[in-house]
């Protein structure tokens, strides 16, 4: 009587308790339901300000309650969706734009820096504000803000010197315009993320 051999990856691939490495299909529908927020947000309030070509949107809301909300993975993932859909000529973009040439214009390091702040965003939520902290609003308020003022902020200051040529003390003074703007959304984020994490504690800790 012989016994077979039990390699240790036919068993069952989860360990009990421990959230899988793989994408699931809610994962994918969260995703894509994330990247149609942060489309619909573009077109609300986009606001022109000054002369730079930069309006005021609510694009980072969704940005940052993408990472706060779905975790480092599913959080990227959602904004990089949404920045490959307009790449591709959808028109989800500010001011409905569209296409590669937006990565050349003003907002292009506004842009691109959103999966890497919403990745930002998320690790802080799973990593230092942990279980008890993410479902208060002062402490998701804090992580949120990491990734504006860490990433965002930073990134855009310098799109704003290579595509207008501008020294950094003339892109921070622009930059700092839109300040007061994202306080404001952060401190939404934080309201929001905070009730639905109390509502769905297992939202942050089933997938990264």
């Amino acid at each position: 009587m012989s016994t077979a051999a039990t390699n240790p990856t036919d068993t069952a691939t989860e360990a009990p308790g421990r959230p899988s490495r793989r994408l699931g299909t809610t994962d994918l529908a969260l995703v894509a339901s994330f990247a149609a927020l942060i489309s619909a947000l573009a077109y609300v309030g986009a606001i022109p300000v000054g002369g730079a070509g930069v309006p005021i949107t609510l694009q980072t809301l969704g940005v940052m309650l993408a990472g706060c909300l779905l975790g480092p993975v599913r959080g990227f993932l959602a904004v990089a969706l949404y920045l490959a859909m307009g790449a591709a000529g959808l028109p989800v973009f500010a001011e409905h734009s569209s296409g590669l040439g937006t990565f050349t214009q003003p907002s292009a390091g506004y842009l691109l820096s959103f999966p890497v702040a919403a990745l930002v965003g998320g690790l802080m939520m799973k990593y230092v504000a942990g279980e008890r902290g993410k479902t208060r609003a002062l402490v998701v308020f804090v992580c949120s803000l990491a990734g504006s003022v860490l990433v965002i902020h930073p990134a855009g200051i310098v799109g704003l010197m290579v595509t207008l040529d501008l020294s950094l003390a003339e892109a921070f003074k622009i930059d700092v315009i839109y300040w007061v703007g994202d306080l404001l959304k952060t401190t939404v984020v934080a309201l929001i993320a905070a009730e639905v994490h109390r509502a769905f504690p297992r939202l942050l800790r089933t997938r990264g």
